[in-house]
């Protein structure tokens, strides 16, 4: 399968070290990398070894954990299809039942399924809004949430345990499928997550407005369309060219809707149609990029305008029904806008930061449905991941094209856009604006490289950025933050490898290694009482921060 592509790079010393150099990390985050040949790459001989991680670890638990058995999904990805079934082959051949979608779905539908079905784990093959040479194998727990770090370190140490991975057993398809193990499904999994979908519906108001939703080639057509068509909205149009699935992502050079290239075909169609939204999902349907009508052309809200357009929505809806709770909780994570905050203050609404990464998030709602102590209302992150009915514990973007197809359509009914909405509420707020800087280090250089970068950074202990001075300094490696009296506290939230500035005038900025691609991410948050002070702030911290990270 991959002779070629060895012939190929016999004779490069660097390409065979960065296709031999590692085995693909593997984490709470499952695994991701490009695919090819290699122990650094994903192919079927580490999609085996992850899998046979996988089963041992279940096998420890007991028969009744192999009984309850692993969901597994997976996204229109090359060989995404295949690569879930070699995970089953490898798990039934340790007794595991799995259950397995006998046709492409989205992540958050995965998760769902995994509650629904009471299933010990659940798998799905995905590199979610990477690029189309990309893909991936992330594994969830039994609440649906991507895997606690005890959980990951127990697979990734059963995986080292393997000693040859050419040898690892597995059934053949025909033997899978014969011994019972094996159980395909999807319309009762479609029926029922659609059934979940419908109980965040909050207005019945018209529903006639024009929509233009594309799934980018991935796995959010069937879901989000019946979504939308049977909750009334009857102006629903489809980007057919990117409505069909293929791994190439033939009319986009990134399937990531927080790019607006990916916008390109959907906003050609909305000027068509006359539009007044926009909706696009990632190959895996977990994010959701949102365009909207400003005039005569189209805006693409951040995932930080959008996320507090559809809190205050939500928070509003639910105020004038009566059914806000009063230990209500709002999620987001320590680099989303505190625009979210300010907004659930006015409601009353606690707000609770958490680490990046949805898995986070997901672990709070457990925790408070343990405890009862809050009731969720609404989580989200800037990266176009939100949630909003806990049926789900990872991002799911098919919830929020719902939930914001209504949200449009009930300010259309007022005469107000989203724009008119987001508008109003930097001026009852205050104007916030944010911005997230990437920088790409590949190979085993790279990785030195963004240890360097981190190292430096926590040694230059910098008293002032950007002409600002700082306040306090959050390490959540070392777990404390450092105020500019010398003074330390502690950090409530787990050891991880982040820093985050507080600066005298309420800006911030945080830098932390990306924990799915080999990129040093720099966030920046500023709010000020206009546009133009913001921009001036974001572009002077902006270049600080490249004048330091290069």
């Amino acid at each position: 399968m991959y002779q070629d592509e060895l012939l190929e790079i016999a004779d490069n010393k660097q390409a065979i070290e960065d296709h031999f150099y590692q085995l693909v990390p593997f984490g709470t985050g499952g695994m991701r990398g490009k695919l090819g040949a290699g122990t650094n790459r994903i192919n079927i001989h580490t999609i085996r070894l992850v899998a046979e991680g996988l089963a041992r670890q279940i096998e420890c638990q007991g028969e009744a954990a192999k009984k309850s058995g692993v969901v597994i999904a997976y996204d229109t990805r090359h060989f995404s299809q295949e690569f879930a079934y070699e995970t089953a082959e490898v798990l039934a051949a340790h007794g595991i039942q799995t259950y397995v979608f006998s046709e492409s779905r989205p992540t958050p539908e995965l998760s769902f399924a995994i509650r629904y079905l009471a299933a010990y784990a659940g798998v799905v093959i995905t590199a979610s809004h990477n690029p189309k040479e990309y893909n991936g194998f992330k594994v969830y727990g039994q609440d649906g949430a991507q895997l606690t770090p005890q959980f990951a370190d127990e697979v990734s140490e059963h995986m080292k345990s393997v000693e040859d991975i050419f040898k690892i057993h597995s059934l053949t398809k025909d033997e899978l499928f014969t011994s019972g193990y094996c159980i395909e499904m999807l319309e009762k999994l479609d029926d029922a997550y659609n059934a979940a979908l419908k109980t965040l519906v909050h207005a019945n108001g018209k529903k006639d407005i024009n929509i233009v939703f594309t799934p980018l080639h991935g796995t959010g057509l069937v879901p989000t369309k019946r979504a939308l068509t049977e909750a009334g909205f009857t102006n629903v149009y489809i980007v057919n060219e990117q409505a069909i699935q293929d791994g190439d992502f033939p009319t986009v050079s990134y399937p990531n809707p927080e790019e607006a290239p990916a916008f390109e075909m959907g906003i050609e169609l909305g000027k068509e149609v006359g539009a007044e939204l926009i909706l696009a999902t990632d190959p895996d349907a977990d994010r959701l990029g949102v365009a909207i009508l400003n005039e005569d052309e189209y805006q693409l809200l951040s995932g930080n305008q959008l996320g507090a357009l559809l809190l205050n929505y939500i928070l509003t809806k639910r105020e004038y029904e009566g059914s806000l709770p009063r230990n209500g909780v709002m999620l987001k994570t320590i680099v989303t806008s505190e625009l979210g905050t300010a907004i659930a203050e006015s409601f009353n609404i606690k707000t609770i930061n958490t680490l990046t990464g949805f898995k986070f998030i997901a672990e709070k709602i457990a925790e408070f449905e343990s405890t009862g102590e809050y009731t969720f209302l609404f989580g989200y992150e800037e990266s176009f991941g939100y949630l909003a009915g806990s049926f789900v514990r990872d991002k799911d973007a098919v919830q929020i094209a719902l939930l914001t197809a209504e949200m449009a359509a009930y300010y259309d009914e007022h005469d107000l856009t989203l724009l008119d909405v987001l508008n109003s509420l930097y001026k009852q707020y205050g104007y916030y604006q944010e911005k997230l800087l990437s920088f790409t280090y590949d190979g085993v250089e790279g990785q030195q490289i963004i240890t360097h970068i981190m190292e430096h950074l926590r040694n230059s202990k910098p008293t002032e950025m950007a002409g600002i001075k700082v306040r306090e300094v959050e390490d959540y490696k070392s777990g404390f933050i450092y105020l500019a009296n010398d003074d330390k506290q502690t950090l409530s939230l787990p050891v991880t490898d982040v820093l985050k500035y507080i600066l005298e005038d309420g800006s911030w900025i945080c830098v932390r290694p990306s924990g799915t691609e080999p990129k040093c991410k720099v966030y920046i948050g500023v709010k000020k009482d206009n546009k133009a002070e913001v921009d001036e702030t974001l572009a002077n911290i902006e270049e600080f921060m490249r004048n330091i990270i290069k």
